[in-house]
């Protein structure tokens, strides 16, 4: 019976100490709300304040370029159980604190996670390659800290496609919009986002196909 006490006493103050681990705080500024909430005590609170900082720097330029009627209010998560990188659904942002830890600099994943708020897809027909592409456009384009986090646009490869998804995609738009046809993204992105995308969209705004945009690309890739 004693150690059946004891057991019982030593779970509750397990679920204790993991409840008082967790802090949440609610931010509001520039009419958009952040609830954050991290279960990682060993998270430096400064590296925190950079993520939240960087929500309201970025957050605000990608829904006046891309969406204004995106989410006012968004929750975020510093978790220890997740077990990637990042994800988002619903409006929420999950960041494992393991990647935290192992790259502090990588704060502009908050930029390309809140992209995808901002894209707002739903149940679509989209590609997914081409709406992680536009999500690391956005964060090449818009990002604060990508050259401490030494994150860059890969050189291009003869072994790359555009359906790569990612860096990938994202240095293809970049030199479609250098070359080819500026506001490409702008107009892909709402496309996606109203259903009405198909794959005849590259040849309707670029007057060619998105293979024969590659072609051209591989030939001559410079940005």
């Amino acid at each position: 019976m004693k150690k059946i006490f004891v057991l019982a006493t030593l779970l509750s103050a397990l679920i204790i100490n993991t409840v008082s681990a967790q802090t949440s705080k609610v931010y509001i500024s520039n009419g958009y709300k952040l609830t954050l909430t991290n279960n990682d005590a060993t998270v430096d609170t400064a590296e925190l304040t950079r993520l939240v900082k960087t929500f309201y720097i970025v957050y605000p330029k990608l829904a006046a370029e891309y969406n204004p009627g995106t989410l006012k209010e968004v929750k975020m998560a510093v978790d220890t159980s997740y077990k990637g990188v990042a994800a988002t659904a619903d409006g929420k942002v999950t960041i494992a604190s393991s990647w935290l830890h192992k790259r502090p600099e990588d704060i502009d994943v908050v930029t390309h996670e809140v992209m995808h708020i901002v894209q707002d897809y739903g149940e679509t027909v989209g590609p997914g390659w081409l709406t992680e592409g536009i999500a690391d456009y956005a964060r090449n384009k818009f990002g604060v800290n990508n050259p401490a986090a030494k994150w860059v646009l890969p050189e291009f490869k003869a072994t790359q496609n555009y359906d790569n998804a990612y860096r990938v995609t994202a240095r293809f738009l970049v030199w479609i919009e250098e070359k080819k046809k500026p506001g490409l993204v702008k107009e892909l992105d709402s496309q996606l986002r109203k259903h009405t995308y198909t794959d005849a969209a590259w040849k309707q705004q670029t007057g060619k196909t998105v293979d024969e945009l590659w072609k051209e690309y591989a030939a001559n890739p410079a940005i």
